[in-house]
């Protein structure tokens, strides 16, 4: 997910590759809800065992929604689970939440699209195959 061309390593902007010896400056994990509830309050984040998170080094992805997606995004799940890595990451890169740049336009992959697309088309990816950044107005 993070090499695809419409990821965050678009361009040559950010770098990822995998590494064994602890020195990784990112950590995504998958992990139950109730791991994930716990790690994240390490951030002062409450998931309420149905979310996921970023903070410091680690990306927490919600086991539950890794495996079934989320009732609020209508793509399918290989899309979902790009778009929770995505916007994770995102986070973790300093990004802030977007919302809906405009009915029909692809919603940013940071914006939280389990909460509803406001009109937008379901996304999950940060830039497009022509190598725009998805963006919409900054959430306060």
């Amino acid at each position: 997910m993070l090499a695809d061309p419409r990821g965050w390593a678009h361009g040559g902007a950010h770098t990822f590759h995998q590494v064994a010896d602890g020195s990784a400056g990112l950590v995504i994990r998958i992990a139950t809800p109730a791991t994930t509830d716990r790690l994240c309050a390490a951030y002062g984040l409450n998931t309420h065992g149905e979310v996921n998170c970023s903070g410091g080094s680690a990306v927490m992805v919600n086991l539950r929604r890794w495996q079934l997606g989320s009732p609020r995004f209508p793509g399918p799940l290989h899309e979902y689970r790009a778009l929770i890595v995505n916007h994770e990451v995102g986070h973790w890169l300093g990004h802030g939440h977007e919302t809906c740049p405009g009915p029909g336009r692809p919603a940013p992959a940071m914006m939280q699209q389990i909460k509803g697309l406001l009109g937008c088309v379901a996304n999950a990816w940060p830039y497009d195959a022509a190598g725009r950044y998805l963006s919409g107005p900054t959430v306060p």
